[in-house]
């Protein structure tokens, strides 16, 4: 019998069985993936515990490579179909337990970022982590990458939410990790083993998250500069205010480009960068913007935009929302995701576009200018290999260039396939074999996501 015979019959009505449904779970949004034929791999949809246990008890006694898989919007590649592999995905495992007095929530994998702030909000509450792909991307999928966004600079990233975890081995076993209570350190932190892990130890079947209270509706500022330089001022001078924004978006000028040949966002073209700037402090926020649109003024921007309103707030916001539809629909590329010190960012944009103009390639630099975090492209012809051999190797020079500002190769998306090859190199050999010791501990078969992250 086939895999697929096999787990239909352990695990009816979870087994996808008709082609072009499956074909629908080979690739993930990452740009240079090269999906297997559907069938080539079996999909399961669980939809409880116990479809992942026997799946991955199944994978476990056979040798079989299993893919954990949520909403499919990785831009590294760590979640689309391998050859011979199980692609167990979790979209459907959607529950959602709010505590408002613990201000807890506790959630499947499969619930979408938005909708899990939906229910927080009904309770007075937040969940914070806010990737630009928040009403598409899963919670599962957050914790596997460590997902950060938007609003990091003055919230953290997943793992600053994320207090336990309910984790399926291969095998089958169920292993719990961490706790509900605020305070707790009995033991090692496995949860943070887990979280950033990429599929590569075990699926993730629940996570319980902290919650925090609701901030004021967020106002936005929109200053425009001529310059890169002037952008970066711009920058600085939000770093000597007193009160820490909710966000600060980076767009350089042929991000804004981008974003206005996509959609009429009301961004000015042809200019030198674009800083989105918010304050969602409760009773402060329109006195906030109203300071920082001073501080941008000073710092040389040229058109500053203050929203009197959360309507005009989110409008502004949607032009950075947008903002990878937008660089898809210009063409091929590869998506870069490094993180530098602040302080080294301007070096980092320039140094993209000098880096493209040295391989004869157009680029865009945008990001979160708050955290270091930027998501540099380099846009190539899909049919002239020889510009796709460019665009790899600006990718290389990339990579090294913020190694040298003294930055990592991955701030939020993870590492997944596209970033393996560099991953040996930034944390070296001692390191390497320290972290695959660990996975070894968990996935001694080496059947959870292989090849992705560690190669």
């Amino acid at each position: 019998m086939s895999v697929t015979s096999d787990l239909a019959s352990l695990l009816p009505g979870r087994v996808v069985t008709d082609p072009d449904v499956a074909a629908g779970y080979a690739v993930d949004a990452y740009p240079q993936a090269a999906p297997p034929a559907s069938d080539d791999y079996t999909v399961v949809r669980a939809r409880s515990r116990t479809d992942v246990e026997v799946t991955l008890r199944y994978a476990a006694e056979h040798g079989i490579p299993v893919v954990p898989q949520g909403s499919r919007t990785s831009t590294t590649g760590s979640a689309g179909a391998l050859p011979g592999a199980i692609v167990l995905s979790t979209e459907q495992l959607t529950s959602i337990e709010i505590d408002p007095v613990e201000r807890i929530a506790v959630v499947g994998p499969g619930v979408i970022n938005t909708d899990l702030k939906a229910a927080a909000a009904e309770h007075g509450l937040a969940y914070p982590p806010d990737p630009a792909s928040a009403s598409m991307c899963s919670i599962g999928g957050n914790v596997a990458t460590n997902a950060g966004g938007l609003c990091c600079v003055k919230y953290g990233v997943t793992a600053d939410y994320v207090r336990g975890l309910e984790v399926v081995l291969p095998g089958g076993e169920v292993m719990r990790t961490g706790r509900r209570t605020a305070k707790g350190v009995a033991g090692l932190d496995l949860t943070g083993v887990f979280v950033g892990s990429e599929g590569t130890l075990g699926v993730v079947t629940e996570a319980v998250l902290r919650l925090v209270p609701l901030g004021d509706p967020p106002l936005t500022v929109l200053a425009v500069f001529p310059t890169l330089d002037a952008t970066m001022a711009g920058v600085a001078a939000l770093r000597g205010v007193r009160s820490t924004p909710s966000l600060v978006e980076l767009l350089d000028g042929p991000s804004v480009d981008a974003v206005q040949a996509y959609g009429d966002y009301g961004f000015p073209s042809g200019s030198g960068g674009v800083l989105l700037v918010q304050s969602d402090r409760p009773g402060h926020a329109a006195e906030d913007v109203q300071e920082y649109a001073a501080a941008l003024t000073a710092a040389g921007a040229t058109e500053v935009a203050v929203a009197e309103d959360r309507a005009e707030a989110d409008l502004l916001l949607e032009g950075r929302r947008v903002l990878n539809p937008a660089l898809a629909a210009r063409g091929p590329r590869f998506i870069e995701d490094v993180c530098v010190p602040v302080g080294r960012l301007g070096e980092l944009v320039a140094q993209v576009h000098a880096i493209a103009a040295r391989h004869g390639l157009e680029a865009t630099c945008g990001g979160h200018a708050g955290d270091g975090n930027l998501h540099p492209c380099f846009f190539y012809d899909a049919e002239d290999p020889e510009s796709l051999a460019a665009a790899q190797r600006a990718f290389d020079d990339l990579v090294r260039a913020a190694w040298a500002l003294g930055g990592t190769l991955t701030g939020e998306h993870g590492v997944g396939a596209q970033k393996a090859p560099w991953l040996r190199e930034e944390l070296g050999e001692a390191e390497l074999a320290r972290q695959l010791a660990v996975k070894a501990l968990f996935d001694p078969l080496g059947i959870m996501n292989p090849g992705r992250v560690y190669g």
